[in-house]
């Protein structure tokens, strides 16, 4: 995050010791070195919860019931002289035929889990800290480029999987007997025959129609949507770009904070807009720092994070619209860098505070 003013005397001197500088630099002229963004794209995928399984429902035996003539005594003869000799005979039949019962076991689950990778690893150039024996009187000359390395971020999916299959149990249900009676013909009449009409009688029983069986419903199987980023084209350092010397300093964002919040107003997007936005689209490629800063008063842990939150306030809006997050960069400084005396313990106007409570941004290296 330096401020670059070349001039042509200069460079002459330096160009041959180093190969890192703009190339013809004019005297009196700013330049940022400027990257190719890290380019991401968002990808979903779906992940199973559940799987599909089936359901099975039963559907019991019906039965109906018939009538059948049977005959209960045989046709015989009449002896006048001696009459014939009957007898009983017990007939056995099948009054309810057999069939099945089902049982239906359900479908088991058992819980699983699943790694989805939501942010690949990614590297990024950073600038270093100073070198502490610099003979220059400018630290930032002494300063060095670093190539940092990101792990990847991964998110672990609480799932299910089949243990085991909706299935059935079939239990046999027994026939059901039943018996009649009928009279039979021992010994015939002699002598004298006299025919002896047969007798019917009409019985019911239950037959089978149609057995149980079951039927099968499929449940569709639970899905989850996960957005992860994926790399769609890698950056790196490309080339200086010159800029308005104004904007490696830093300029004020005149955004009026509401007290203790860390939230954009309507009119703070709209000065976002009207002031950053410019900037960024005619500096393609360069890197802007957003700073917060706070007054003295209140605790110094709690400014801190009351800046930082108002920078990354202003980072997010950015991002929203359109602007590539790895060109921003969001820093809060709470009261460490007061712009008068108003320090813990020293008495100010309200107006003296308010020159503290402010929130900047300049171009800077990539």
């Amino acid at each position: 995050m330096k401020k670059l003013l070349f001039f042509a005397a200069v460079l002459a001197a330096v160009a041959g010791q180093s190969q890192d500088l703009p190339e013809n630099p004019e005297p009196g002229k700013c330049y940022v070195r400027c990257s190719t963004p890290d380019v991401y794209v968002n990808e979903t995928t779906t992940v199973v919860l559940k799987p599909a399984y089936k359901v099975l429902k039963t559907i019991p035996a019906t039965f109906k019931t018939v009538t059948e003539r049977v005959l209960v005594k045989e046709e015989g003869k009449k002896l006048t002289i001696i009459p014939a000799k009957w007898g009983t005979e017990t007939v056995t039949y099948v009054s309810k035929e057999p069939a099945n019962s089902l049982r239906i076991i359900p479908a088991s689950f058992k819980p699983s889990s699943e790694t989805i990778e939501v942010k690949p690893a990614y590297a990024q150039w950073e600038l270093g800290s100073p070198a502490p024996d610099c003979a220059s009187g400018n630290p930032d000359d002494c300063r060095y480029w670093c190539y940092k390395g990101y792990p990847a971020e991964y998110t672990t999916v609480s799932t299910e999987v089949l243990a085991a299959d909706a299935s059935t149990s079939k239990s046999p249900v027994p026939s059901k007997d039943a018996t009649y009676t009928k009279r039979v013909m021992l010994e015939p009449a002699k002598v004298v025959e006299e025919v002896i009409p047969a007798e019917y009688a009409t019985i019911t029983k239950t037959v089978l129609d149609k057995d149980a069986y079951t039927v099968e419903e499929t449940i569709p199987a639970v899905t989850k949507t996960v957005t992860k980023e994926v790399l769609k084209e890698k950056g790196g350092l490309t080339t200086w770009k010159e800029v308005e010397c104004a904007l490696v300093e830093y300029q004020a964002l005149p955004i009026n904070w509401n007290l203790g919040s860390a939230t954009l107003t309507a009119e703070a997007k709209r000065i976002i807009d009207t002031r950053l936005m410019p900037v960024l689209q005619q500096n393609p490629g360069t890197k802007l720092e957003i700073a917060s800063h706070t007054d003295a008063r209140g605790g110094a842990s709690s400014n801190q994070s009351l800046s930082e939150r108002r920078a990354q306030a202003v980072a997010n809006y950015l991002v929203s619209k359109g602007v590539n997050s790895s060109l921003l960069v969001a820093n809060g400084y709470g009261e460490r860098k007061l712009k008068n005396r108003c320090a813990d313990g020293v008495s100010c106007t309200e107006r003296e505070h308010a020159a503290n409570r402010r929130t900047e941004f300049r171009l800077i290296n990539n």
